[in-house]
Order: structure tokens, then sequence, then C-alpha cells
């Protein structure tokens, strides 16, 4: 047997047999190859990156949106409930205006129409006026003729509260305490001790008792604008100044009660006394009423009260209805308005003095 025949056809047996390789592993790459794997790997860390940064935006625009529309559910509920504000305050507005317009003897105002205009509040077309001319009655009454964002419903508004205003200012007087009851002449003056019970005797005294402060104000007033200039410049005279000022002032509220009807019988009728006493020129004897509805003729605990276990029979008018309790108690503004009547007695008794020395208060 030939040995090297024997070796070639191993040889090449197992060249035949082998598996080609097919791993690109290599034990030394170049220079090119480590920079370009470099490469690929930067290359995929800046995707995911990027891919990763885009999620998140996406993410936080998602929740941008989502808050934006809370946002403006919210901004849409605070308006809904402002406009629902508005049109009660809107109808209670006009409920006193009628009121007012009811008191005062003016026209009624006019019935809305039930199809709105912008800001939901309609006008009658009877009422409605041109923009051009609505425009020029405004500069007439030298109110701005066009404010920012205003509509012409809301113009239109604006020169009817206007308007109101000059005739409820056109029908009120100009006294000391300008007041919309109509005053009486000094004639009609004179009150009825007895207050009556209808309604328009009950009118016409409170129309009395405004004439009659009207006319005592307006005197004290004119009083003191008589006096010397180096009177009026002085301590005393810029003091007694003061108080005329003060007393008109804190009998506004009087007026206000006068005006509405609203002056209770528990008052009324001190005050008609001391009216009545002062104009037939009994100052003592007004003074007496004041002091009776200032101070009242209630029971007040002096001393001790209580020495022992039983209670003493004259506690117990402490204990009374307070018919007879002083109204100064009552609030300020009636204690006020109440100490303003007895300024006036004290000046109406040096401007018309009394015959009888006697009934000069001291």
């Amino acid at each position: 047997m030939d040995f090297a025949k024997l070796m070639s056809a191993q040889i090449k047996k197992g060249k035949d047999s082998a598996i080609p390789s097919t791993s690109t592993d290599k034990k030394y790459l170049k220079r090119s190859e480590i920079e370009a794997q470099r490469q690929a790997a930067y290359q995929a860390e800046q995707e995911a990156a990027e891919r990763a940064r885009r999620e998140k935006s996406e993410r936080k625009r998602k929740a941008e949106q989502e808050e934006a529309d809370r946002e403006e559910e919210r901004r849409e509920k605070r308006r809904r409930l402002a406009e629902e504000s508005r049109y009660i305050r809107e109808e209670e507005e006009e409920a006193e205006e009628r009121r007012r317009r009811k008191r005062l003897g003016l026209p009624e105002l006019p019935p809305k129409r039930k199809d709105g205009d912008e800001d939901g509040t309609p006008v009658p077309e009877e009422q409605d006026i041109e923009d051009e001319e609505l425009v020029a009655k405004l500069r007439a009454l030298n109110e701005p003729a066009i404010l920012f964002g205003e509509s012409h419903k809301q113009r239109l508004k604006r020169y009817n509260r206007r308007v109101g205003a000059d005739n409820l200012a056109a029908i009120m007087t100009n006294g000391p305490i300008p007041t919309t009851l109509q005053l009486v002449p000094a004639k009609d003056m004179k009150v009825d001790p007895k207050i009556p019970e209808d309604k328009e005797g009950r009118e016409f005294l409170f129309r009395q008792l405004a004439s009659y402060f009207t006319m005592v104000l307006k005197e004290w007033d004119v009083t003191l604008a008589r006096r010397d200039q180096e009177v009026i410049e002085s301590y005393q005279g810029k003091q007694a100044y003061a108080a005329m000022v003060q007393a008109r002032e804190n009998m506004r509220p009087l007026f206000k009660k006068l005006e509405k009807f609203e002056l209770v019988d528990s008052i009324l009728e001190p005050v008609v006394e001391i009216v009545l006493a002062a104009q037939e020129r009994r100052y003592v004897d007004a003074n007496d009423g004041y002091l009776r509805l200032s101070i009242g003729k209630a029971a007040w605990p002096i001393g001790v009260t209580m020495v022992g276990i039983h209670e003493r029979s004259a506690r117990e008018k402490l204990h009374e209805s307070d018919k007879n309790a002083a109204h100064i108690m009552s609030d300020e503004i009636t204690r006020k308005f109440l100490q303003s009547i007895k300024r006036c007695l004290s000046f109406a008794q040096t401007r018309w003095p009394p015959t009888d020395q006697l009934q000069l208060m001291g």
C-alpha cells in the first residue's frame, strides 16, 4: 500500500467534511471599524433618547391639554354663575326701581320683551333710541358718549338711569336736607296732637314734620351766616357752625324714615308732642317730652337690689314691658337724630322766644 497516497486521501476527506466558518469575529479590528461601531452605538443611543423625549413631550402636551380643558370648564362655570348673579342683581335693582317710582309717583317702568339682546336684558321697542341720537343726548348731559366695551343696550340703560336721576333731583327739595316729601307752607305746619289713623293723614303729618325741621335748619343756617366775620372765625363760632352741620347730618335718617313712612308710633307720638310744644313756644314742655322720649320712665336699679333670698317688690318693676323704655338706647342712629331734635329746640327758643319767660329751657 502506498502511504503517501493514503495520507493525501485522508487530508482531502478532512477538508471536504469541514464546515465553512461564517463568524465575522476577528482577533484584531481596524481603527475605522472601531470608530464605525462607536458611531453606530452613539446613533442608537441618540435615537432612543429622541424617542423618549418625544414620548415625554407628548405626555406633557396631553396633560396640558387636559388642564386647559378643565380650566375652560371652570371659566365657563364662573361665567355662567356671574351671568346668573348679574341677572338676579338686575332683577332686584329693577324691583327696587319700581318700588321707588311707585313711592315717588313716577311712571311705571315699561315691560320687557321676551326676546333679549346681547346682554340678556331686552329693551322695549318703544323705549329704544337710535345710536346716533343716543350719543348726542348723552353728550348733551355731559356724559361719556361711549364707554369701552359698552353695547347699545348698556348705553341706553345708562342714559335712562341718568334721566331718572335728573327727574328725581327735579322733584326733591333744595333745603338743608333734600327730600322727596312735598313741603307744606308755614301756615299749614301746625301739627295735630292726635296721630291720624288713615294713610293720607299720616302722610300729611310726615310732610308737616319735615317742613318744620327744614324751616328750623334753614333759619339756623341763615342766623349763623349773619354773624360778624370775626365771630365766624373764632373758636366758638366754628364750634357753633359744626354743631349745626352735625345736627343736620344726623337728622338725615329721620327724613328717610319720614319719606318711607316708616317712623314707628312709639317715636312718632313723642316727636309730634315736642314739635307741637315748640310751635306753641312752650319749650319747657317740649324739653319734658324730649326727656321722656330719650330717658323714658323705665325703672332703673339703684343701690343694693338683692339683700336676701327674697326679691323686693320694687324690683318687679324692672321686669315690666319696655313701653316706658328710653328710645335713645335703641340704636345709634335713633340716638343721634333725637339729640339733633334737642339742638333744634335750643335754637328755636332763641329764634322764636316765648312770650312766657318761664317756658325758656335752662
